[in-house]
């Protein structure tokens, strides 16, 4: 059997010219996918990416090539190309954004004929843009804290009042310079006002804490993701793909499931989505050191939040957000058109593979 060698859009040449291109540049003004891009601890990620956009048309497979390495549509591409590998696992034959009756799932499972045996939407979870720019915000600044050149460990003070907002890039220098004045002069100095920012020196009973990265000083930044996890959001947007194309899954009497993944600035996995289902009672934050604000929440205990999948949702994916970005099927047992979500055997031949349901089974 002749060997196809693998394409390689995402190998050294790519990871050469995303270096060339932003290397030089301090943190805060590399894209957020970078890592990704250019570490060897992440080469099975790219290699992953590689033989997906390999499956697909030519012109499908630039648009994502396209689409990759933008931070605000690097998940949701990713989360694409995984249903349709869980797709083809599970031993579909599928296509991407085919029309049907105006309107284009993400992804159409075919027939042995070529006729839809089940449409797949994706959604990805993932923060507002005015995530994204808090975290370059604190990354800039966190880059400029470094220089100074005092040990110590520096952090913002808490505020009642909201989480804070990082400093534009003129305010941001002239506060680092009235800190590393303060610090140089007063090394036990405890805190520091300086531009409407309040900076706390970290300390225990016996003085200063020393800096990772002595001799200058760190700054314990706050993350920009701070506050509750909820998979409410998700749930929101689930049910408005069930609104958007139920109408065509009933027309063609099939199947409609959801694929759902999150970016991991959100915090939201598995659990957090099986616990809104079941109606649990269970609060959940995420922060960093830095972070002096998270935020609140109030749920009423004896009627926690609870999401029934809509009769018109056949079943959901969950996508992990790691490779090889695996899907774990919760189907709806109330489901108008139920769904094993797996490909009937073809010509007697066994399945590819199957999804796992939640006790660890084969989905039959």
């Amino acid at each position: 059997m002749k060997r196809v060698e693998l394409k390689r859009r995402f190998g050294p040449d790519f990871v050469a010219a995303q270096q060339a291109r932003y290397a030089n540049r301090p943190r805060s003004g590399r894209p957020l996918t970078y890592d990704i891009a250019t570490l060897e601890q992440y080469e099975p990620w790219r290699l992953w990416l590689d033989a997906q956009l390999a499956l697909l048309p030519a012109a499908d497979a630039q648009m994502f090539e396209g689409k990759l390495w933008l931070d605000e549509s690097h998940w949701p591409s990713i989360f694409e190309l995984a249903a349709g590998a869980a797709l083809r696992t599970s031993g579909y034959d599928v296509v991407y954004e085919r029309e049907f009756d105006g309107k284009t799932p993400d992804w159409t499972a075919l027939n042995e004929d070529g006729s839809p045996a089940m449409f797949v939407e994706v959604h990805t979870d993932q923060p507002s843009k005015e995530t994204y720019g808090r975290i370059r915000g604190w990354q800039s600044l966190n880059q400029l804290i470094a220089k100074i050149p005092v040990g110590v460990v520096v952090a913002l003070a808490g505020s009642p009042n909201g989480p804070p907002r990082p400093p534009d890039a003129g305010t941001a220098k002239k506060l680092v310079k009235e800190l590393r004045s303060r610090l140089l002069r007063s090394p036990l100095t405890s805190s520091v006002h300086a531009h409407g920012y309040t900076f706390v020196v970290r300390a225990n009973r016996f003085g200063p804490l020393n800096s990772p990265n002595a001799p200058y000083a760190f700054f314990e930044a706050p993350s920009g993701i701070a506050g509750p996890v909820t998979a409410e959001r998700l749930r929101r947007e689930v049910d408005g793909k069930v609104r958007k194309y139920a109408a065509i899954a009933e027309r063609y009497d099939v199947p409609l499931v959801v694929a759902v993944g999150a970016h991991r600035f959100t915090g939201v996995d598995l659990d957090d989505v099986d616990r809104l289902i079941a109606g649990q009672a269970v609060i959940t934050f995420q922060f960093n050191p830095g972070d002096t604000f998270i935020g609140d929440r109030t749920i009423n205990l004896a009627h926690p939040p609870r999401w029934t999948m809509p009769p018109e949702l056949s079943g959901l994916l969950w996508l992990n957000n790691h490779p090889p970005f695996e899907a774990t099927a919760r189907l709806n047992s109330q489901a108008a058109r139920p769904t094993t979500i797996t490909a009937p055997p073809r010509d007697g031949s066994s399945l590819r593979g199957a999804l796992p349901d939640e006790q660890g089974m084969r989905l039959r």
